[in-house]
């Protein structure tokens, strides 16, 4: 017994628009949504459509599977893209987001600490570390 799937997929947002910016290149392989800029071989510059369905396809996953997005994506953008190469970019995406809020957090925790610092240096004379006098 053999199915067929159709793609039915929901009507895009209306108002939904990104800005893509261009990257620069850290390994081998030219990421999905991107292509090597002719003039440098360092820097990626973005394919907004492309860039545009994995935006898309990230909101289908919560209704499909990853193969069937995969596949979707393969179909709609011309471009092949495996069910694991969609997972791997997927998962770096959300590490790399992770790693930007942890690190937003710190730094504004350090400036909070510096700036108490500085209020308590300031309400104590003004001076850093005193030195006592001993005879």
């Amino acid at each position: 017994m053999k199915t067929t799937k159709t793609w039915s997929l929901p009507k895009p947002r209306v108002g939904e628009t990104y800005e893509w910016h261009p990257v620069i290149r850290i390994g081998p392989h030219v990421p999905f949504g991107y292509q090597q800029d002719p003039e440098d071989k360092d820097t990626l510059l973005p394919i907004p459509d492309e860039l545009d369905l994995l935006e898309r396809a990230k909101k289908l996953l919560k209704d499909y599977s990853l193969r069937d997005v995969a596949n979707w994506l393969t179909l709609k953008s011309g471009r092949k893209i495996s069910h694991e190469g969609l997972r791997k970019r997927l998962r770096l995406e959300k590490r790399r987001q992770r790693d930007f809020t942890n690190a937003e957090f710190y730094a504004r925790k350090a400036q909070e600490a510096a700036d108490k610092a500085q209020k308590i240096s300031q309400a104590i004379g003004g001076g850093s570390a005193r030195t006592v006098k001993t005879d």
